[in-house]
C-alpha cells in the first residue's frame, strides 16, 4: 500500500508539473506571436490535444491530474502531511482539499477533450464561461454571486502569493541541503506567478458581476492575453510564464524527492 500511495502521489506532481511546464513554454512563444495566445493549464490541455497523438497525450495527463486528486484528499482528509489539527494546520489542509477540486475539474475537462475536441478550445471555453454567468445572473441576486466568485478567486491569488513568501518548500523535500537551496526559488518563483496571474481573471469576473453583463467573463487563457496588450504587459507576461516554467519544474523535484508519508488511518505505522 505504501508502495502504491507514493506512486500515486509522484505520478500526480509529475503530470501537475508537465501541465504548468507546457502552459508556460506556450504562454512564453505567445509574446512574440510564435503560438496563438497565452496558455495556462487548460490552455496547455487544449493545445496538446491538437498536436500528433493528442488524445494519447491527453488521457496520461487526466489521469496523471486524477493521481494529484488523490493525493490532495489523502493530506486533506487524512492528514497525509500531518499538518495537524490547530489552526494553522487545518488552513493548509483545506487549502489542499481546494486545491484536489481544482485539478479534479482540471482533469475532467482533459477527458471532455476525448470525447469531443473543439477547433477552437480557448473559444470554446469563453462560450462556457458566458453561458454559465448568463444562467447565474438569470438567479436572484446572481450578479453579487458573480462577484463573489471573482472575489474568492483573488483570494486564491492572494493566497498563492502569500504562500510563496511564508511556506518553508524545503521541509517536504527529502534531498540534499544544497539541491534544497537551488528549488525552493523556483518553488517561490512558481506560487508568486501563479498567484498574480489570477488576479485579471478575478478582476474581470468582478467586474462582469457588478456591471451585470455575461460577456465580461472570460477564460484565464484570454485574462492572461488581456494583461499581456497593456502598456509594459510583455513584461508581465514573460515573468508570468517564467513563473509556470519555474512551477512545473519544482513539481517534477517533488515527483522526485518530495516526502510522501502514508496516512496512518490507511497504512498503520
Amino acid at each position: 500500500m505504501l508502495n502504491g500511495l507514493e506512486l500515486i502521489a509522484r505520478v500526480g506532481y509529475g503530470a501537475r508539473g508537465f501541465v504548468y511546464l507546457s502552459g508556460g513554454a506556450l504562454t512564453l512563444l505567445a509574446i512574440p506571436g510564435l503560438v496563438d495566445g497565452a496558455a495556462g493549464t487548460r490552455g496547455a490541455i487544449g493545445w496538446l490535444a491538437q498536436q500528433p497523438l493528442g488524445r494519447a497525450w491527453v488521457l496520461l495527463l487526466g489521469l496523471g491530474l486524477l493521481a494529484i486528486v488523490v493525493w490532495r484528499m489523502l493530506q486533506a482528509i487524512w492528514d497525509a502531511d500531518n499538518e495537524g489539527h490547530d489552526q494553522q494546520g487545518l488552513s493548509t489542509r483545506m487549502s489542499q482539499g481546494f486545491s484536489g477540486v481544482g485539478y479534479a475539474l482540471l482533469a475532467c475537462s482533459a477527458f471532455s477533450l476525448l470525447l469531443h475536441t473543439p477547433a477552437d478550445p480557448g473559444a470554446a471555453e469563453i462560450a462556457a464561461g458566458h453561458r454559465e454567468a448568463a444562467r447565474m445572473l438569470s438567479l436572484p441576486f446572481g450578479n453579487l454571486l458573480l462577484a463573489g466568485i471573482g472575489l474568492c478567486i483573488a483570494g486564491v491569488g492572494i493566497a498563492n502569493i502569500v504562500r510563496a513568501w511564508r511556506d518553508d518548500f524545503a521541509a517536504y523535500l527529502s534531498c540534499s541541503v544544497e539541491l534544497c537551496r537551488r528549488v525552493v526559488p523556483l518553488a517561490r518563483a512558481g506560487y508568486m506567478a501563479r498567484g498574480i496571474a489570477w488576479l485579471p481573471l478575478a478582476a474581470l469576473i468582478f467586474l462582469a458581476g457588478v456591471r451585470s453583463r455575461a460577456s465580461d467573463v472570460t477564460s484565464f487563457d484570454a485574462a492572461l492575453d488581456a494583461l499581456g496588450r497593456q502598456p509594459g504587459g510583455a513584461a508581465l507576461l514573460a515573468a508570468a510564464a517564467l513563473g509556470f516554467i519555474g512551477f512545473g519544474l519544482f513539481s517534477f523535484i517533488e515527483a522526485r524527492f518530495r516526502r510522501i508519508r502514508p496516512p496512518r488511518e490507511i497504512v498503520p505505522v
